[in-house]
């Protein structure tokens, strides 16, 4: 058994041990479900070191699903773009865990969904199939629909988890009717052997729009935006830390995997299309986002505004952009994770999360206000941050193309500067507006040791980018000249 199987086996343990966990306290199945998460991440970290970064072919290739008669094998396997999500998702799922209370209600359950979506996250990106992807992709919609049925804040919980199920079914019947397509064409799945196939272009065109609406619904680009506010806002703390930093990571990394070197002719052909819409969404999310009146809002509709403009950076096809946006990926789970976990801070001191009923937090809550400035300004850009590596790539990646995308794109920088400081600025200056914050406490230790962690890896990812870069690099360079090698 190789090291990746190791990492996709032990969530399915957590899964089991928590299942069968009711005759264990809280304490004992919270304290031993976050050793558990605390391994797959260390063993993740180690995934890492172990990869050939000079080799951007799959590598710890596993088989572990075979069906001969149906010529159906999925086979699993890591890339140096693939790894850094696998990191990614482990994290948080450790951040999540660690997160929970001793007194959360219906702990066990709990755990075990946050075990189910760590193993289907994780099995999304690293399956070499596109047939098993459909299969992980639509089975992280079974555990983040019940952590914001059960665990959801308010009663419009139900109507904001039939919201994700419904626009994430209605993308993936367009990427199921497209696989049955290419198998009838193909007799395949296997997407490594997918990539020797050549497709005619108007095959392309036609492939490349039913995967991109299923990724569409899932980033979520503009118009099909709606359903992420109101998740953000009915969803638990974990449960919009999942969806920030995780699952809108599944679009774009799908538009990565698979329209791009399946499909090179149909993604220039439709990039004019995805740059009005794209820049549509940052303008459109960026001015909703300056008079929402609810913290979740406010960075529910930032989340799209980041997540278009790492779309335009991709269907630009530039190794500047597309570098880019793999970082911008990255940074984006760890700030707006950072952010919605300073929301829930706040929202567990005083029960609210609007914007009125704060001010002058800095008088009770210094460590906090530093805290949600630095994540606020990584949210902008600013420079240092990982944040203003991966926008200032994505420019001047785009620049070479147009310089009016570029400029309309960089709209979403100025824009996002005016709705973060305005919150920054009425949550934490000025005088207290209600005396009962007056018993509000910082951050505890647990909190703290989880916020420095995160700023520890924002800032190495904004003073030292090459160490990430590094590591796709080669993979990325190799789908950029294979796209414009295809083109020409």
């Amino acid at each position: 058994m190789n090291l990746l199987n190791s990492i996709l086996l032990l969530p399915i343990i957590g899964v089991i041990f928590t299942y069968n966990g009711s005759f264990f306290t809280n304490k004992t199945l919270h304290k031993y479900s976050l050793y558990l998460a605390n391994i797959i991440f260390i063993l993740s970290i180690v995934l890492w070191f172990f990869l050939d970064q000079s080799n951007p072919g799959f590598q710890f290739q596993t088989q572990i699903f075979m069906i001969p008669a149906l010529n159906f094998n999925v086979l699993l396997g890591v890339d140096g773009i693939s790894i850094y999500f696998l990191i990614l998702t482990n994290l948080f799922i450790y951040i999540c865990i660690l997160s929970l209370s001793n007194y959360q209600t219906r702990l066990r359950e709990n755990l075990m969904h946050l075990f189910l979506l760590q193993w289907a996250i994780s099995c999304a990106f690293s399956v070499l199939d596109i047939l098993g992807f459909f299969v992980f992709f639509e089975a992280t919609l079974i555990p983040i629909f019940f952590i914001v049925l059960i665990w959801g804040s308010r009663s419009r919980k139900v109507r904001a988890s039939y919201l994700i199920s419904i626009y994430t079914l209605f993308g993936s019947i367009f990427m199921l009717f497209n696989i049955i397509y290419i198998v009838s064409k193909t007799g395949i799945t296997n997407y490594q052997h997918l990539l020797t196939i050549t497709f005619l272009e108007e095959d392309q065109r036609f492939l490349w729009i039913t995967f991109f609406i299923a990724f569409a619904a899932k980033i979520p680009l503009f118009p099909l935006h709606i359903w992420l506010p109101e998740a953000h806002v009915e969803a638990p703390t974990i449960g919009s830390v999942l969806l920030a930093a995780l699952l809108l990571k599944l679009g774009t990394y799908g538009l990565i995997r698979f329209c791009l070197p399946l499909f090179p002719l149909a993604t220039i052909y439709y990039t004019p299309l995805i740059y009005t819409f794209g820049i549509c969404g940052i303008i459109y999310t960026c001015l909703t986002a300056i008079r929402q009146v609810d913290l979740k809002k406010i960075i529910a509709y930032s989340s799209v505004g980041h997540m278009n403009c790492v779309l335009i950076g991709i269907v630009t096809l530039r190794t500047e952009s597309l570098e880019g946006s793999i970082f911008q990926m990255l940074s984006h789970g760890i700030v707006s994770g950072a952010l919605f976990l300073c929301v829930g801070v706040i929202y567990d001191r005083h029960g609210t999360r609007f914007i009125k009923y704060y001010g002058g937090l800095t008088n009770i809550s210094p460590l906090l206000s530093v805290i949600f400035l630095i994540f606020s300004m990584a949210n902008i850009s600013f420079p240092g941050t990982s944040s203003f590596v991966g926008e200032f790539l994505i420019l001047a990646g785009i620049f070479k193309e147009s310089s009016w995308v570029a400029f309309l794109t960089m709209l979403s920088m100025v824009l996002g500067a005016v709705y973060t400081l305005w919150v920054y600025n009425r949550l934490f200056f000025g005088n207290l507006k209600n005396n009962a914050i007056i018993k509000f406490s910082d951050v505890n230790k647990k909190e703290l040791y989880i916020f420095i962690s995160l700023i520890v890896i924002l800032l190495v990812m904004g003073i030292y980018p090459k160490f990430f870069l590094s590591t796709f690099h080669t993979n990325v360079l190799n789908l950029v000249v294979a796209c414009k090698n295809f083109n020409l």
